[in-house]
């Protein structure tokens, strides 16, 4: 992920094998990841049984904030792909019944937000 990116807060890919190294004491047995993104300090992750939010708090990070979003608690989502002239594709995410979205992250176009809403739409879908 570019520098530039990470300043206009667009989210990057990051590597299931860094993912895995950094963040793999989360996860439940049998449990695995799917993908993830990195967002300047931000992570979020998509594994077989939720969606991982991991929130680096305060002036040097050393606070976390880790959050579990069950699939089935995903009531619906969005995906908003880069135009001509935008410079990210956006992921709106509805947790329950919310009337507004719970979850917006935007991604620079690197990333191939179809394989974002087909992870999304495996699990909430089933």
């Amino acid at each position: 992920m570019g520098i530039f990116s990470a300043m206009l807060g667009n989210a990057g890919a990051v590597t299931n094998d860094e993912l895995n190294k950094n963040f793999g004491v989360l996860l439940t047995e049998g449990e695995e990841i799917e993908l993830g993104f990195k967002l300047i300090r931000d992570t979020f992750i998509f594994t077989t049984k939720r969606l991982i939010l991991i929130d680096k708090q305060g002036l040097t990070g050393s606070k976390t904030e880790y959050k579990s979003i069950t699939y089935k608690s995903i009531s619906r989502f969005s995906i908003e792909t880069a135009g001509t002239f935008d410079l990210d594709a956006e992921l709106k995410i509805w947790v329950s019944s919310e009337s507004q979205p719970s979850i917006r992250k935007q991604f620079n176009k690197s990333v191939n937000v179809y394989e974002v809403q087909k992870v999304l739409a495996h699990h909430v879908l089933k």
